[in-house]
């Protein structure tokens, strides 16, 4: 076999047409082989002699896409001092474009022997681990370009690729899970038709099944435990794992666009599916351990603010390498529009306290492609200081975890004041407004992946997560959920009613808030994991959207919240409201005003009385302050919001000197939205019934 020098950059295996060239970062080895699979299992070894900057490469004429490979290092196995090399272990290259397999785990796997973690355990585990593959890159994107939707016209929809796919009866059963089932037109339809104008994918970068799930029985499905930054997680491919995964994820990306829908990427950049000084030794540890990883002050153990065993050392120049040309790779050679960060917190974390001024994010800030992305934090971690909701840098938006805390209060009935909800409602700007930001740092969102469903928030006090094993102590124990009279499922109509209204209730509020909303897949269905919430183990018709016993009347409602949102650009305001008049508006109404049920303004003590539940907002089509693109005015219909979150129903009177005359449009006691024209109208100074625990919308034509 010919072996050329080949060159340090890019890291990873880069195949040209004609051969692949061989790049890896280790500081502490002392050797380093490239060892090609055959197909049979057997291996081709091939000595990195070439350095630069500790970097060992080779070029390799003829190598081919779906060739496999992996790394064999030789070096210091001293745990004390954080070095945990061992030429036993086969290591997949933290740069691989692709994976191919899975992990037995077979105690090769492992750099100690099961029962003796201080004896150092030299099986090879090349016939147990997974393996690199290199890729070809040649991809027709043909006239394939990114929506680029702005924040205030977006809404998000968390998604799994397995679950939201797996039992659409739409989609051929043999790609059903996969890739090519996202870019079905079945599944495109139902996308676009309910107003949804990006598609938040749950991780899809390379994960592992853990092997105490396997032990289990169970899997790792939700996929936070990530192994390769640059490869599509292989078993979401209806194709294939020899590289088949990239061609068929960029066709999902090329078809997503084509519909207008953005394509976004949930990232797990704060630790590695290696864990604990416990854990397998796949990549990273054995490459070089005190250079990916931070490290206790007993080098033997690792810091972990992710509660999953340890964290990358981000004050690492090679750690924020592989990171920021991570992020860049998906966005130039996948085309994805964005990125949510899982526990942010933790990638600003440069020694122990949470810095939003961290090496990470001025990489992010200056970086001329990633920074004009979608950028969404998860804005905490488990570690000191790590919730850091409002605290990010100007460029980020947020999961906004206070408005979902404060709209489940509201709704549930749980004392709060009306002055939290107010500010939730209107953008959060008392979180994001003191650094520049404007509403859409706020994502709002009342339910996602990680908890209840939004069916089982209003049908479940407690949660039920007997089935991962763990005797129910996992997952969150304070839910902010009510059950609406009965635990679980339920023939009683009247409860049946009020938990139909509940899940209208969030919906509806979710749609007419400031800041961008957030669907979590299958709500819009009605969606139940039978009280689970912490689904994260449950690859089964537990976690799966459930298409065929779906609430097709929820559904209609949610997509008539959407689309109402998307025709008033009053819902969706790119600056703050300012609480008075707008000098270009034709009247002189403030741009929002606050009224109690009984139609008179809003007092201090109104806003703080813990009790009180209800409340009337009127929102000036003729006062939005923002110009449009070409900086002309901005007008649109005036709306009222009544909120009754009261256990009983209660008048409302329609606000005097707000407009004359006025048509109900939302209704939450109704299972879906009037038609056009044919709601209750009412004029100034009438009043309403509201019912108990409901939500009305009316609207007055500019």
């Amino acid at each position: 076999m010919q072996v050329w020098p080949g060159q340090p950059y890019p890291l990873g295996a880069t195949y040209d047409g004609v051969g692949t060239n061989f790049a890896v970062f280790s500081e502490s080895a002392d050797r380093i082989e490239l060892c090609l699979l055959g197909p049979d299992g057997t291996e081709q070894a091939v000595e990195l002699r070439e350095t630069d900057a500790f970097v060992r490469h080779a070029y390799l004429p003829g190598i081919q896409p779906g060739q496999r490979y992996g790394f064999r290092v030789h070096g210091p196995y001293d745990p004390a001092r954080g070095r945990r090399h061992n030429s036993a272990k086969l290591l997949l290259d933290p740069y691989a474009k692709a994976m191919s397999g899975t992990i037995d785990w077979d105690e090769s796997v492992y750099g100690y022997h099961f029962g003796a973690p201080e004896r150092r355990n030299d099986l090879d585990s090349g016939p147990h681990t997974m393996h690199s593959v290199v890729i070809n890159p040649y991809f027709d994107w043909g006239n394939d370009r990114p929506p680029r939707t702005d924040y205030h016209r977006s809404v998000i929809y968390e998604a799994h690729v397995k679950g939201l796919t797996r039992h659409h009866p739409g989609i051929p059963e043999e790609i059903r899970g996969s890739y090519a089932a996202l870019a079905h037109p079945a599944l495109i339809e139902h996308l676009a038709t309910l107003g949804v104008t990006a598609i938040e994918l749950m991780p899809v970068h390379q994960f592992v099944r853990d092997h105490r799930l396997r032990d289990l029985g169970l899997s790792n499905y939700w996929g936070y435990n990530t192994i390769g930054f640059f490869a599509p997680h292989g078993s979401f491919s209806s194709l294939g794992d020899r590289g088949q995964q990239v061609q068929e994820f960029k066709s999902m990306v090329k078809a997503l666009h084509a519909a207008g829908i953005e394509v976004i990427l949930d990232v797990v950049y704060n630790h590695t599916a290696e864990g604990n000084h416990l854990g397998p030794t796949l990549s990273m540890r054995g490459l070089d351990n005190a250079s990916y990883y931070r490290l206790a002050a007993d080098r033997r153990y690792y810091m972990d603010t992710t509660g999953t065993g340890n964290s990358l050392l981000m004050r690492s120049p090679h750690v924020l390498q592989l990171i920021m040309d991570s992020l860049r790779y998906w966005v130039t050679e996948m085309h994805v529009d964005g990125f949510r960060f899982d526990l942010a917190a933790t990638l600003a974390r440069q020694f122990h306290e949470v810095d939003r001024l961290s090496s990470f994010f001025d990489l992010v800030q200056q970086d001329p492609v990633v920074s004009q992305t979608k950028l969404i934090a998860e804005p905490w971690d488990v570690g000191e200081g790590g919730y850091q909701v409002g605290n990010f840098p100007p460029l980020w938006t947020e999961w906004n975890g206070k408005y979902r805390d404060t709209v489940r209060d509201l709704w549930r009935g749980e004392n709060a004041t009306l002055a939290e909800f107010g500010s939730r409602l209107t953008g959060s700007s008392d979180l994001y407004q003191h650094d520049g930001r404007r509403p859409i740092a706020s994502i709002n969102f009342v339910t996602c992946h990680d908890g209840f469903t939004l069916r089982d928030l209003v049908s479940y006090n407690d949660k039920h997560n007997e089935a991962n094993g763990e005797q129910n102590r996992d997952g969150e124990s304070f839910n902010r959920s009510w059950n609406c009279g009965a635990e679980g499922p339920t023939r009683d109509p009247q409860v049946l009613a009020l938990r139909g209204r509940q899940q209208r209730n969030f919906i509806a509020t979710l749609l007419l808030s400031q800041g961008v909303p957030m669907l979590s897949h299958g709500d819009e269905l009605g969606r139940t994991q039978l009280g689970n919430n912490n689904a994260y183990c449950q690859d089964n018709e537990l976690s799966w959207v459930d298409w065929e016993g779906g609430d097709t009347d929820l559904l209609e409602f949610t997509r008539g919240m959407v689309w109402l949102r998307r025709n008033h650009p009053v819902f969706r305001r790119r600056r703050f409201f300012r609480g008075r008049p707008v000098a270009t508006a034709q009247d002189e109404l403030t741009d929002i005003a606050w009224f109690t049920p009984g139609g008179g303004e809003m007092t201090e003590q109104d806003w703080s009385t813990s009790y009180a539940k209800s409340l009337t907002v009127f929102l000036n089509g003729a006062a939005i302050s923002e110009p449009d693109r070409r900086g002309g005015r901005i007008t649109d219909d005036s709306f009222l919001l009544m909120f009754n979150a009261h256990s009983e129903a209660l008048q409302f009177t329609v606000p005097k000197d707000h407009g004359e005359q006025w048509q109900v449009v939302v209704d939450t006691t109704l299972a879906t939205l009037p038609t056009p024209g044919s709601g209750v109208r009412v004029r100034q100074g009438e009043s309403l019934r509201l019912a108990d625990r409901s939500l009305l919308v009316l609207q007055r034509p500019a």
